[in-house]
């Protein structure tokens, strides 16, 4: 009886304290507050990226992302990986990778920080995190 009690507790405080980021986020444009699709965050060797799992408006579903350079050229925004690379920070977020704007195919350092368990604060920015702009994710349910 004692060791059920003991593994609820550790289960509750998993759940409770152990936020994390990987799942689905539902994103909204920073500029005009529409929603544009769900990125789906997921850990590969010790890193964390995010894919474009759908977009919401019909028209831009078979978009090719034919700004961008390098491997992601002329590769479709849907199944895109536009997070790369991000590792944990000292400050409990998330940094050291890039983010890909697929509309100007232009490149980011990104920062995400949690705000609560099912808000993320994306951040992209060239150089110093304080020439960038933000986006507030909401997690899927």
């Amino acid at each position: 009886m004692r060791l059920k009690k003991v593994l609820f507790f550790i289960f509750f405080f998993q759940i409770s304290f152990g936020q994390t980021i990987l799942g689905k986020w539902k994103t909204v444009d920073d500029l005009n507050g529409k929603e544009k699709g769900i990125v789906e965050i997921y850990e590969y060797k010790g890193r964390l990226y995010g894919k474009i799992i759908e977009i919401f408006e019909a028209d831009k579903k078979h978009l090719k992302c034919d700004k961008c350079t390098g491997e992601d050229k002329n590769r479709p925004v849907l199944g895109m990986n536009i997070i790369k690379g991000l590792k944990k920070s000292d400050d409990g977020g998330y940094e050291g990778g890039k983010i890909i704007d697929p509309k100007s195919g232009k490149s980011y350092h990104c920062k995400i920080t949690m705000d609560g368990k099912d808000k993320l604060i994306v951040r992209g920015y060239i150089g110093i995190s304080l020439f960038g702009r933000s986006q507030t994710w909401t997690r899927v349910k």
